[in-house]
């Protein structure tokens, strides 16, 4: 992991880089940029959901947005200059943890199929479902039994 990386929840203040980050990536690239909005990043930060970021530095190096209603990663992007340093592991565990503590037993996700990000969900232990549609395929991780006190 970077260790000059610090992690925390994201605030209202840092959508553009997060919009910055999300259309600087090499896969995944939205055909029509437009079609995320300044309104859902908002939407998933205070409405729906909740937002970590990746500070290398005082520059916003990733960030991760958590669905609450449905259990899911909503994004996980990291800025091309800071890829394969440890971030994106980082701020999915702060995700998932946040999905189970709410109570969820399993938190979904999808991804284009064949991509990195979808060797990197299974290189963190995700089970792989089917691919849905042409690209993508499911994935989902399961919250691990709780062991038994020891009295």
């Amino acid at each position: 992991m970077n260790p000059s990386a610090t992690f925390r929840q994201a605030t209202v203040a840092d959508i553009p880089a997060m919009s910055r980050i999300r259309l600087e990536v090499r896969e995944n690239i939205l055909a029509d940029p437009a079609r995320i909005t300044q309104q859902m990043y908002l939407d998933y930060l205070e409405r729906l959901g909740r937002g970590w970021v990746a500070e290398v530095r005082g520059e916003i190096a990733g960030f991760c947005c958590a669905a609450s209603q449905d259990a899911s990663i909503w994004a996980l992007f990291i800025a091309p200059e800071h890829e394969g340093r440890g971030c994106a592991k980082r701020l999915l565990a702060l995700a998932v943890d946040w999905l189970f503590e709410l109570g969820n037993d399993e938190v979904r996700l999808s991804t284009a199929a064949n991509t990195r990000a979808d060797r990197f969900y299974a290189a963190q232990g995700w089970s792989r479902g089917a691919q849905t549609g042409a690209t993508d395929v499911q994935y989902r991780v399961r919250k691990a039994p709780s062991k038994p006190s020891q009295g």
